[in-house]
């Protein structure tokens, strides 16, 4: 992956699968927003969990770049269309549950 005319663009088809949907657009999004300074950079994309509930179906998905950055990826089957949200993560803080209560 690499700079933007080596993208895809996010409106180009999607992979049938809705697996590979997910990550297809995952990958679409990271490839699109890196920097272009750095050059060319190859990374894998992987979905970390998903589910199906009320009709729709759900993908957290990640990839292998050093960014910090995790994403949802929501596909409404009412409207047949799938939604991207991209997350950064600050911070992981560990609370002990005994004393989380108080």
């Amino acid at each position: 992956m690499g700079f933007d005319d080596e993208c895809t663009p996010m409106t180009d088809p999607l992979p049938r699968d809705q697996n590979e949907a997910a990550k297809e657009l995952v990958r679409r999004y990271a490839c699109a927003h890196l920097d272009k300074s750095d050059g060319p950079v190859d990374f894998s994309v992987y979905v970390v969990w998903q589910c199906h509930i009320l009709g729709n179906k759900k993908w957290l998905v990640s990839t292998t770049l050093r960014d910090g950055m995790y994403y949802e990826v929501t596909y409404s089957a009412s409207q047949m269309q799938y939604y991207l949200d991209a997350y950064k993560k600050f911070d992981n803080v560990c609370v002990d549950a005994v004393r989380g209560y108080a």
